[in-house]
Formats: C-alpha cells, sequence, structure tokens
C-alpha cells in the first residue's frame, strides 16, 4: 500500500494566486471602464461634427459667438468645454477663465475685462464663469458691495440686448450638480494628483455655504430667464439653456 503524504500550505503560492486574481478583477474592470467611455466619444462624435459646421458657418458669415457656461462649482463645465472644443479648429475659438481681478481692474467698468475677450468675426469665445460670478460667487463671499450685485442685476440685461443687436450670437449655459454628487467630486479632488489644482477655497466652501448659492441661483434664474419667443430657447430651469440671436 502506498502512503499519500500531503504537502504543506505554500503561503507564497497563495499570495501570488490571490494577487494574480485581484490584478485580472483590476484588469477587467480598466477594460469596461475604457470601452464605456469609448462608447459615451463615439455617441458624442455626430454632435461635435455638427459644432464643426457651426464653426465654419461663422467663419463664413464673419459671425460673432459667446458661450457662457455657468453653475454649481465640479459641475463638469470644463469637461463640457473639453468635449465641446475637442475636434474644433483652434484658429477660430478662444477659452477664457479668468482669474482674480488686478487692482486696476478693481476700478474699471465691471464688464471691461470682459469686453477685451471678447470675439472677433468668425470666432467663438466660450467662458469658463463669466460677469455671472457677480450674481452668484461674488455676493455669497462677500467679494462684492450690496450695491454692486444690485447694480449688476439691473444692468446686465441691458448689457446682453447691447451684444445681440450688435450681431453677437449668446449662448448661455448652466450647470446643475447634487450636493452629495459635488462632495464626491471634492473628496476626489483632495485625494487625485491629477485634480488636486481644481480644488480651490471657494470649492472648500461650496458645501458650507449651498443653501446661500441656491438662494442666489434661484434669484439669478428668475430675473434672468426670458420667455420663450423668435430667436430664443429657454428649457427648464435644472439645466438653463438660452440661445439669443440677433
Amino acid at each position: 500500500m502506498t502512503e499519500t503524504v500531503e504537502s504543506a500550505p505554500n503561503p507564497a503560492v497563495d499570495s501570488s494566486d490571490s494577487q494574480q486574481a485581484d490584478e485580472r478583477r483590476l484588469l477587467k474592470k480598466a477594460r469596461r471602464k475604457a470601452f464605456r467611455k469609448y462608447l459615451k466619444e463615439e455617441e458624442l462624435k455626430p454632435f461635435q461634427a455638427e459644432l464643426i459646421k457651426m464653426q465654419q458657418y461663422l467663419e463664413q458669415t464673419q459671425k460673432r459667438m459667446i458661450i457662457l457656461f455657468e453653475g454649481r462649482d465640479a459641475a463638469s463645465k470644463g469637461g463640457t468645454i473639453r468635449r465641446v472644443t475637442r475636434y474644433m479648429n483652434e484658429k477660430h475659438y478662444r477659452v477664457v477663465a479668468l482669474g482674480k481681478p488686478t487692482e486696476r481692474e478693481n476700478t474699471e467698468w465691471f464688464f471691461q475685462k470682459y469686453v477685451r475677450q471678447f470675439p472677433r468675426g468668425g470666432e467663438i469665445v466660450l467662458f469658463d464663469r463669466s460677469w455671472y460670478n457677480r450674481a452668484m460667487v461674488e455676493p455669497v463671499f462677500g467679494f462684492c458691495t450690496d450695491e454692486e450685485y444690485r447694480n449688476f442685476m439691473r444692468g446686465v440685461t441691458g448689457f446682453e440686448k447691447d451684444l445681440i443687436r450688435q450681431g453677437t450670437i449668446l449662448v448661455k449655459l448652466y450647470f446643475s450638480v447634487t450636493k452629495e454628487e459635488q462632495a464626491r467630486r471634492f473628496n476626489r479632488r483632495k485625494t487625485d494628483p491629477l485634480r488636486q489644482w481644481k480644488l480651490s477655497e471657494v470649492d472648500v466652501q461650496a458645501q458650507e455655504r449651498w443653501d446661500d448659492f441656491t438662494q442666489v441661483k434661484y434669484q439669478m434664474l428668475k430675473r434672468h430667464t426670458p420667455p420663450t419667443r423668435p430667436g430664443r430657447l429657454s428649457v427648464p430651469m435644472t439645466g438653463i439653456l438660452h440661445v439669443s440671436t440677433p
């Protein structure tokens, strides 16, 4: 009779097998994520082709276009701009994201720093945040006085009407996000070295001042959401789209 001797477990082999299984799971997860991203990008391509046609139309007619990207912090304004401009002709569009105003700009007419960035004929300018900072961020954080806020709310409609009357196509987009999703994205920015640069002091306080932002947001949308009429398109408040043409 042959005696069978069981070999003792080898911890090194078991650990290696477990590590390989984990690596296979991570690889499958990465492939699924990459495939989903690929499908999303493919879905966007017909719309991106239409944007190229729009660019060609603006170049041919020498019309000017301004697109405002406004909304909550971490609401994907920057990501949307990157997708919008991905295949566009770089010679005929600019992305403008203005920083903190200089001492000189603080002494100027409020709209002046934005007017300097306005498009020439055949060009699109995309503002990553715009003059509507004065309607949302500035009053919440005390960056403007109550009088400056009231003057803006009274004057911005006339300012935009003049732009449209003089031939500029104005598109206003508002991006929203839930409080929970915003918190998740902020936490990701804190730990992801590729996204940490996005996290600002304003972002850190955005969660604490959520209700304050909600209040000024609705005041802005209530006063500057025009009724639907020829040449103008409005959609529900959760994601405002205004297209104003001459």
